[in-house]
Formats: structure tokens, C-alpha cells, sequence
């Protein structure tokens, strides 16, 4: 490998650590600085860990399906599906209905909003 190519791959390999570190930095700000009403401290931490997974998964190009998080999460099927409510809630991911897997009926699909991305891009780059 070349120096600039070694170079060029320091400098992605910075630049996806500083892009994390400002998603993370940019969610604890949204969740903690706007809590929903009657929502526990806990519940805010749970949102906090959801979208960091969520994150890393969108970065790995996996979907965002209730089955998937859970798979990855290893949470009950409740207790996935009540935190990513509230995300839904809050206008951190967008919700869309598709085709199961097993092409018979309906799944939730889930994406990072496109106004949180907005917002990270803005300090990111």
C-alpha cells in the first residue's frame, strides 16, 4: 500500500470515528434535552442505547425491522417495540409497513428520520 493510500484510509477511518461521535452527541442532546412527557429517565436511556444500535446498524446496511432489532438486541418483542415507539414519537425514525419476509402480511420498517440526518450533517462534515 502506498503512503497515500495508508493516508487516505487514516483519514475515512477518522472521519466515520468523528461521525459517530457527533450522532452520539447529537441524540443525547435531542432525548435528554426533550424529554416527552411522563417519560422515566430509564425510558430516555433506553432510547439513547436503541439508537446508537440502530445507527451501527444502518451503517452495516441492515434493515430495520422489529425481527432484526431483536435479533441484535436480544430484547422481548414488547420491550423493543416500546422503545422504538418512542423514538417514532419523538421523529427520530420514520416508520413505513412492508412486506414480511415471508411475503404474506406486514412488517414495520424503520429508518432514521431524514431531519435528525440533517442535523448531524450540519456539524459533522
Amino acid at each position: 500500500m502506498t503512503y497515500i493510500a495508508q493516508l487516505n484510509s487514516m483519514t475515512r477511518a477518522l472521519k466515520t470515528q468523528w461521525h459517530n461521535l457527533a450522532f452520539s452527541g447529537l441524540i443525547l442532546h435531542e432525548i435528554l434535552d426533550h424529554p416527552l412527557e411522563d417519560e422515566t429517565p430509564q425510558a430516555r436511556l433506553k432510547e439513547i442505547g436503541m439508537m446508537t444500535i440502530l445507527y451501527t446498524m444502518t451503517q452495516a446496511h441492515r434493515t430495520l425491522t422489529l425481527s432484526n432489532i431483536i435479533e441484535v438486541t436480544e430484547l422481548t418483542r414488547s420491550g423493543a417495540k416500546e422503545t422504538v415507539n418512542l423514538l417514532v414519537k419523538r421523529g427520530m425514525l420514520n416508520e413505513t409497513m412492508v412486506t414480511n419476509s415471508m411475503g404474506r402480511g406486514t412488517a414495520r420498517q424503520f429508518e432514521i428520520s431524514t431531519d435528525l440526518l440533517k442535523k448531524l450533517s450540519s456539524f459533522a462534515d
